[in-house]
């Protein structure tokens, strides 16, 4: 451990450091705009200098690093955001709001030129905003955070590996010994699940000591509020269940004393909850009976830009009467699902079948239920009883259909019940239904380890 120590060590002092380029996102649901908020120097730049470029095609907003003498393209990514998921609320469509965003890359050696793209109706990628950055800006934050960062699981050089950092909000100085045990317990959840289990060696996963002033953290539905670290929260957008923080320059100088390309929060809290957005950071409580579902699920959505399968729960997102072809890898609007038609075995009927009208009797049942439980202040020990009623439902009805297990176009995906299609009968981003990712989400997150971890 010494010699990976001190080879670590050396690894980042030769590799370039990272530049933040932190900007307000503002807008409703029909227009937004840009405005920089200022550049920070961060530590070593994690990742692997053959891997500048992203091919993965994901994320509803891209951005671009240009050298501007010689057009060259430096370094690319795709990412979602939270203003991107708020456009699509109710709330979007009433008044304005602004939210505050990060872009890393590569500090480069000369100014630059960023380009930040994002989705049209027909699914290609136009230019919203074109910034220059200059690393010789006298105005650049450089101070350096003095937290204590430690390895929760280290196989390698951040610049081989896909780095993962994990940050915990709602725990006071005296409960971190309990974080430290909830950071590798949740570590160990991670790499249980196929395929991160095949490609555990391929992670690097790091994890930052951030004390909070008060144990747990806020849920106004509750009316409890918490002055965490993080300042995460539930009840975002108005669904008791999502967890996210709005302070996203608060949580990026943090998570700069660490190498990462990946964040999960990990909250003190025991209410059912999490949420995962591609590229920017997933959340998961702690403490619920169903945080091993929730924390895979999540960091699902997280790290390879997968869709919610499920349609049948209460979201805060208005539906599409339009129905466009989704960015993400696991969810289309073709009934004959060309996007995974490699996966799927000749003479598979497309759409493919499945006992819909049953489960969908079942869920009006159990959600009505979830609803009157939340409504009346119920403990958190009966929405975790339901929840096992209806994961019993699920597999009795699910688990021996007549194409379980098998690659089609199932409709019933992505927040609706008509139009849109997922890979196979259940998956993790389904039900909860401990089956595990489907073959479609197992290659789509391969395709990102790749992306960060690459072969020998």
């Amino acid at each position: 451990m010494i010699s990976l120590a001190l080879a670590l060590a050396a690894a980042l002092a030769a590799a370039p450091r990272t530049l933040r380029l932190d900007y307000v996102h503002t807008g409703t649901a029909s227009e937004e705009q840009f405005a920089v908020d200022g550049l920070a120097l961060e530590g070593a730049w994690p990742g692997h200098p053959d891997r500048m470029i992203d091919h993965t095609n994901l994320g509803k907003y891209y951005f671009e690093v240009i050298d501007p003498k010689t057009k060259r393209l430096l370094y690319s990514r795709g990412f979602a955001s939270v203003f991107g998921e708020w456009e699509l609320t109710p709330e979007a469509g009433r008044e304005r709001r602004a939210f505050s965003e990060s872009l890393r890359f590569p500090a480069p050696a000369s100014a630059v030129r960023v380009v930040l793209k994002k989705r049209d109706k027909q699914n290609e990628f136009r230019q919203v905003w074109t910034v220059d950055v200059d690393p010789a800006d006298k105005a650049i934050d450089r101070t350096e955070p003095r937290l204590r960062v430690w390895a929760v699981m280290m196989n390698g050089r951040p610049r081989d590996k896909v780095d993962l950092l994990l940050m915990g909000d709602g725990y006071t100085l005296a409960e971190m010994e309990k974080w430290h045990s909830d950071a590798r317990r949740l570590t160990g959840l991670l790499f249980a699940a196929p395929p991160f289990k095949e490609h555990r060696t391929d992670f690097n996963v790091w994890a930052i000591d951030t004390p909070s002033e008060e144990s747990g953290i806020s849920r106004p539905s509750e009316g409890r509020w918490r002055h965490s670290q993080l300042r995460t929260r539930y009840d975002a957008f108005g669904s008791e269940r999502y967890i996210l923080t709005f302070d996203n320059k608060r949580m990026r100088d943090l998570a700069a004393a660490a190498p990462y390309e990946f964040i999960e929060i990990i909250t003190n809290s025991r209410e059912y909850g999490g949420g995962g957005i591609f590229n920017l950071y997933a959340t998961v409580a702690a403490d619920n009976e169903w945080t091993p579902y929730v924390f895979v699920h999540e960091f699902g959505h997280h790290f390879a830009g997968l869709a919610d399968e499920y349609y049948t729960s209460d979201v805060s997102y208005n539906s599409s009467a339009a129905r466009p072809e989704p960015w993400e890898p696991n969810v289309t609007a073709d009934p004959k699902a060309a996007k995974w038609a490699d996966l799927i075995a000749p003479g598979m009927r497309l759409p493919t079948p499945w006992l819909k009208q049953k489960f969908e009797s079942e869920q009006q049942g159990i959600q009505t239920r979830r609803r009157e439980l939340r409504a009346q202040h119920h403990p958190e020990k009966d929405i975790e009883a339901l929840f096992r009623e209806e994961m019993g439902l699920d597999q009795k009805l699910l688990d021996g259909a007549e194409y379980a297990g098998k690659t089609g176009a199932f409709e019933g995906a992505d927040y609706e019940a008509r139009g849109y299609y997922r890979p196979q009968t259940d998956c993790i981003m389904f039900t909860r239904d401990p089956v595990g990712f489907c073959s479609v989400c197992r290659r789509a997150i391969e395709r990102v380890i790749d992306l960060y971890a690459p072969r020998p």
